[in-house]
């Protein structure tokens, strides 16, 4: 039996275990290494998640707190983040219960991402998320001057 550690080919290897499934050959499945590539692609489709929101929620919070220093490139991070976001979820709806939790732990992240880019204290960012979930990803939300 062939592993992914023994065989630097990977797709070799994947292609290797699909044959063995269709095949219905199962004793020869690469059976840890399989358990280990699909509990690394839960944890990277988490991972995306929680990168796409710290990057929207920071320049949501740039946006909020210095409005004339708005730029197309944020409002353009800003709509694809929030469509990438969108893609991801339609791809993998089980992430969408993962949704507030993940604002709530990447919040301070990007709070912190935020005061570096700006230059502003950390102090000018509120220490919980001031975006519901809704506005986060709502296309037609853009925070209002000063109001968070």
């Amino acid at each position: 039996m062939q592993t992914a550690h023994d065989d630097t080919d990977y797709l070799r290897w994947l292609e290797t275990q699909v044959s063995h499934l269709r095949a219905g050959q199962l004793e020869c499945l690469d059976r840890e290494q399989l358990i280990e590539e699909l509990e690394a692609m839960s944890r990277s489709e988490r991972r995306q998640l929680r990168n796409r929101l710290i990057v929207l929620v920071m320049h949501l919070l740039k946006l909020a707190h210095q409005p004339e220093k708005r730029s197309r490139s944020w409002s353009v991070t800003i709509i694809t983040q929030r469509n990438d976001i969108k893609l991801l979820l339609r791809e993998s709806p089980s992430l969408k219960s993962t949704l507030p939790t993940a604002l709530v732990e990447t919040y301070p992240r990007a709070r912190q991402e935020a005061a570096e880019e700006t230059g502003l204290p950390i102090t000018t960012f509120p220490e919980t998320p001031p975006f519901t979930l809704e506005q986060v990803l709502d296309e037609d939300y853009w925070p209002e001057p000063g109001s968070h």
